[in-house]
């Protein structure tokens, strides 16, 4: 086990723990959490070693090994796969034994190598390599192609494949989600939950840190506090925490206050001086309650818009792809990524857009944004159309060597030359206060964004997408670089957006609590997806399958068990599943008694006393159904309508058609969960 005990930490002259103690048991799968500078990454760099404790009981099993993904980025010509075998140490080890021992002709610690070699998984090292690389989101073109010809995020997740390769008793993965699509999040999910070792993983990912952890350590104010659970119930036991102390806190001070004034009163009087005195002995021996000073969380908002065209957009047979490259020869035709695309994009829309990775989700927003000329169809903006676009790479625009406040006057005069400024206030006084509603305060208007972090670029990006007022926000993966407190405050600036949001994200808490509907972008088309984020996440997997089964298929006799080992290694939740059916049935059935003649009446009279019951709320239920049925297909009709080409008049009048029909449609569904509520209420109880 790892055990911290009464471990100082500092960082120069700052102290991020004092007398911290904590104990790790083999096995446990530990998040943790606090806010940006707490120091969590020192923790990191106790634990692999990087750093001393300062004083304090630090202690790790020297046996263990450890994983960990590399920070820096790789610089080879190796093949992706061989990149990653090489991240499995015991097989770098063995393969180095044999080479040894054949420079020998010793043939016993030949036979020996040989054997130690298989055991260290020579055999089917290929294989393992490559599930790793295939579930990150890598196409099973690209598993022989340079380690250099990918780019910095793609090689960053080589870097995390390489570490799972490694065979370790400890893992640290720091923010591994950062490059991740949700597909590839998903599978590295499954692939974790499998982990046998000890993990540590830092994340701002809620849904990730509920999925794959069991213990959250918590590091604030220089303490370290350990909690049984995932984030989810660590922030209920915090929170409940928290209400104690502060109750807590409130007594004793009205008891401190009984107690002064009581001195106060009597301290002068000879009879009571004696009462007095063992008082204030009384306040000097209580253990003080410290208050409770929760940290100011981070909030904003975004503007309002100053109008809401309807529909915002709309797309007819578009295409979206890359242009021919300049060098191309001429004729040479653009890439086509999505096609055929025929949606509309109404005021006041929340969608999510979802695809596995490589499928054209953000060819498809940056289309929409204006970074891409559409390849064929129509799309025709409405009158005032203003985008707000957060990119992937959106913190690469931003100038190193340029502060927040030059950010923000550049802003402003490139608004001003495009018309689009609407009446705001310019002057640099009013920037500042703008910038310190994003926590830009004092001399950090001033610094350099170069010198700022990944968490601060991406606030000020959010800073001048407000600014903008604009009303399509277009976000492709806004959360790479925020903390928790950020993320949340997004999700509610979101939420209380009156405008139209499309947002690519690998957040599913952010997914879950912005949009209300979903875009599929699969196979070269744009689909609505109808179901929740679970429903998505079982597809990603049945995909994952599918693409693997492609592969073997694809497989020479040579490299086919290699690829069938690949799909073995990368799928083992649905295979493993798959026995406990089979082998439960048989037993069920065998145990199911033969029902007499008289408890098939009882069973006949109980069903006909629960049909009463229900009848009228089964009619009801039936006639809302129907009703639903009917508004879904004139819901159909209009979004066919408003996908083509009309006049200005008939698009307007489609789309206040259609947000009445959403609108009774919401109520409709409302009142076919209340009753189903209330039907299964009624079994239940006569059960």
């Amino acid at each position: 086990m790892i055990t911290i005990k009464n471990v100082t930490l500092r960082r120069s002259a700052k102290v991020l723990l004092e007398g911290a103690t904590v104990t790790l048991n083999p096995g446990e799968k530990v998040g943790l959490v606090g806010r940006n500078g707490a120091g969590k990454s020192s923790l990191f760099a106790l634990l692999n070693g990087n750093l001393q404790e300062d004083s304090g009981e630090f202690y790790i099993p020297t046996q263990w090994r450890m994983g960990q993904v590399a920070q820096d980025m790789p610089e080879t010509e190796q093949s992706a796969t061989e990149f990653v075998i090489e991240g499995d140490t015991v097989l770098n080890d063995a393969r180095a034994e044999v080479k040894a021992a054949e420079a020998t002709e010793d043939g016993e610690r030949l036979g020996n190598a040989y054997m130690a070699l298989y055991d260290a998984g020579e055999h089917d090292a290929q294989s393992r390599a490559q599930a790793l690389i295939l579930g990150l989101g890598f196409k099973t073109t690209e598993l022989d192609n340079p380690v250099n010809s990918f780019s910095g995020g793609w090689r960053m997740r080589l870097q995390l494949a390489r570490a799972l390769m490694c065979p370790s008793d400890l893992l640290l993965l720091d923010e591994p989600t950062n490059h991740l699509d949700l597909d590839a999040l998903v599978w590295l999910e499954a692939w974790l939950k499998r982990y046998e070792g000890t993990m540590v993983v830092i994340s701002h990912d809620r849904e990730f840190l509920d999925a794959v952890t069991n213990v959250t350590l918590h590091i604030d104010a220089g303490k370290l506090v350990r909690y049984g659970g995932n984030y989810s119930k660590f922030e209920d036991m915090r929170a409940e925490q928290m209400e104690l102390q502060q109750n807590a806190f409130a007594k004793q001070q009205d008891k401190i206050a009984h107690l002064q004034k009581f001195i106060a009163r009597f301290k002068a009087k000879a009879s009571k001086a004696k009462q007095a005195q063992s008082r204030v002995k009384a306040l000097d021996r209580m253990e003080k309650i410290a208050p409770l000073l929760a940290d100011a969380d981070f909030s904003f908002e975004f503007k309002e818009p100053a109008n809401l065209p309807n529909p915002m957009l709309s797309m007819q047979g578009v295409s979206v792809g890359y242009p021919a490259p300049a060098d191309a020869p001429a004729g040479t035709p653009p890439t086509v990524i999505v096609q055929n695309v025929s949606r509309s994009v109404l005021a006041g829309q929340r969608i999510g857009i979802l695809g596995a990775n490589g499928q054209g989700k953000s060819t498809l927003v940056k289309t929409i944004a204006r970074d891409l000329q559409a390849i064929g169809g129509d799309m025709t903006e409405g009158k005032g159309l203003n985008i707000g676009y957060f990119a992937q790479q959106e913190l690469d625009v931003l100038h190193p060597a340029d502060n927040p406040l030059q950010h923000m006057i550049d802003l402003c005069k490139k608004l001003t030359a495009d018309g689009k400024l609407a009446g705001q206030a310019t002057r640099e006084q009013d920037l500042r206060s703008f910038l310190g509603q994003f926590n830009f305060g004092g001399d950090m208007v001033k610094q350099a964004v170069g010198s700022m972090s990944g968490g601060e670029k991406a606030r000020l990006v959010l800073c001048m997408l407000v600014w903008q007022r604009p009303n399509l926000l277009l976000m492709d993966e806004p959360t790479n670089h925020l903390d928790l407190a950020t993320r949340e405050a997004l999700s509610m600036a979101l939420n209380e957006f009156e405008g139209t949001v499309m947002l690519v994200s690998h957040d599913r808490a952010l997914l879950r609590a912005v949009c209300d509907e979903f875009w599929m972008v699969s196979r070269g088309g744009v689909e609505p997806f109808d179901g929740d984020l679970d429903d998505y996440q079982r597809y990603l997997l049945e995909e994952g399958k599918r693409l693997r089964a492609e592969a073997v298929a694809a497989a020479n006799a040579a490299a086919l068990k290699p690829a069938v080992a690949v799909a073995d290694v990368a799928a083992p939740v649905v295979q493993a599943a798959a026995p406990v059916v089979k082998a439960t049935a048989p037993a069920a059935k065998a145990a199911a008694p033969i029902a007499s003649r008289d408890q098939r009446k009882e069973d006949a009279q109980l069903r006909k006393e629960i049909n009463e019951k229900k009848r009228p709320l089964k009619k009801e239920f039936d006639s809302v159904e129907k009703n639903m049925a009917t508004l879904e297909a004139e819901k159909t009709v209009l979004h066919d309508k408003l996908a083509t080409p009309l006049p200005p008049a008939e698009i307007a009048e489609a789309g206040k058609r259609l947000k009445v029909v959403e609108d009774e449609l919401a109520e409709l569904e409302v009142r076919w969960l209340e009753l189903t509520e209330a039907m299964d209420a009624i079994e239940a109880a006569m059960a």
